[in-house]
């Protein structure tokens, strides 16, 4: 049987990373063509400058060609930014027979999304919850059983249209159809999370440069989403005005230095850096550093908390939290991450990957990864062959078919 090409796009506020990959198997992924680029004309995961952004992007797809000897024409792509929001709705349907088919849960699907939403604002995902019959909740299969009613709650997530719509150019400039966006935090739990640790609930932190993605997974679906308009650029930029370092640089000591928890670092511990009016190297403590980057990651982990409690299900997440993204490369962030939110927290990066892996194994490409297995599923649900011919596996093709249903 022949092998499927994927493709994805990662577009974020400090990198573009392009990846063609080969699916080897319904859990592995063999890595072809690797494009990395640093992303310019994109603060806080919004365009900003076309031209710019345009440019980074198709940099990074050209890499990605000639490293895998492929030509690419079209991608999933991933979305984040401040602009993104989402809500929680419930349709019904009236159940014509008696026994619920395949039929009666595309009409429940379809009823559900056709909530009034403005005209600056799409629909990118739809997302199933649970489904209930005749008034009892927690089905996860409905069809076959028998009925007057079906229900459906979903978790509808939305975005600026006119935000899409400028990413949608930039990806065009480069030759590139965007079949799908994704949501970061949405890709990164296909690449990080355990099946155990999404029905017993958890939530995954995405912290990059210049957003915090969350998605909380309650039984095995999504029930909360949201981006947060911080990340590891803020820290940078801390460290660049309190030790008056141009922002490269100060990027260069948060990374080799810098550490979450001061009570981990000696009084004697410090570090050489040039600072801006002065042509010899000065003298810093690596304590009074981790002292800036503790104050502003609490300050993360703060909101982070209340969005968690805002959604709701702040008691349903014995899993606790799965920390990635650039910025979870810190020492000690997910001691500070516990410490602060009160739950368990672990690091995750990408795994399941062979090939040109040696860029890929960190945190940082997480939604990278993730969003070559959602480009899987969706070749499994929509345009490829299932894996089983099991009647039981239908309701999880229907599932994941409401789950890449675009209005």
């Amino acid at each position: 049987m022949e092998k499927s090409i994927v493709v994805a796009i990662d577009v974020g506020s400090t990198k573009i990373c392009t990846l063609i990959a080969q699916i080897e198997d319904e859990n592995s992924i063999r890595i072809l063509g690797v494009g990395i680029e640093p992303s310019e004309g994109i603060r806080k995961g919004t365009v900003v400058d076309i031209p710019q952004a345009a440019n980074s992007i198709a940099k990074s797809v050209k890499k990605a060609e000639r490293t895998s000897g492929l030509e690419i024409t079209n991608a999933i792509v991933s979305v984040a930014g401040t602009h993104i929001s989402s809500i929680n709705n419930k349709a019904t349907v009236g159940v014509v027979g008696g026994v619920i088919d395949q039929y009666d849960v595309a009409r429940v699907v379809e009823a559900v999304r056709a909530i009034p939403i403005p005209h600056n604002r799409v629909i990118i995902h739809l997302l199933q919850r649970t489904f209930s019959v005749d008034g009892v909740d927690g089905i996860r299969s409905p069809i076959g059983m028998y009925g007057s009613r079906l229900d459906l709650e979903a978790h509808i997530i939305t975005a600026s249209a006119s935000s899409i719509e400028n990413l949608r150019q930039c990806i065009m400039t480069a030759e590139i159809d965007v079949n799908q966006w994704v949501l970061n935090p949405l890709a990164d739990g296909e690449a990080i999370l355990t099946d155990i640790e999404k029905q017993m609930g958890v939530v995954v932190c995405d912290i990059g440069g210049g957003t915090t993605g969350l998605a909380i997974y309650i039984n095995g679906d999504v029930w909360h989403s949201n981006i947060l308009p911080v990340g590891g650029g803020h820290i940078t930029n801390d460290i660049a005005q309190a030790f008056h370092l141009p922002l490269s640089q100060a990027e260069e000591v948060k990374k080799i230095h810098g550490h979450c928890i001061p009570d981990f670092i000696g009084d004697e511990e410090y570090f050489y850096c040039r600072t801006f009016g002065r042509d010899e190297a000065a003298k810093f403590s690596r304590k009074e550093l981790s002292k800036i980057i503790q104050m502003r990651t609490q300050e993360i982990f703060q909101l982070v908390l209340q969005e968690i409690k805002r959604s709701g299900y702040d008691n349903l997440m014995p899993a606790g939290m799965v920390l990635t993204g650039g910025t979870s490369l810190l020492p000690g962030i997910d001691k500070l991450a516990s410490d602060e939110l009160h739950m368990p927290v672990r690091l995750a990066k990408p795994e399941n990957i062979t090939g040109m892996i040696d860029q890929l194994d960190s945190p940082a490409f997480s939604t990278s990864v993730g969003l070559l297995y959602w480009a899987m599923m969706m070749q499994e649900t929509v345009g490829g062959q299932p894996k089983k011919k099991d009647v039981s596996d239908t309701m999880d093709k229907i599932k994941k078919f409401a789950r890449y249903l675009l209005p």
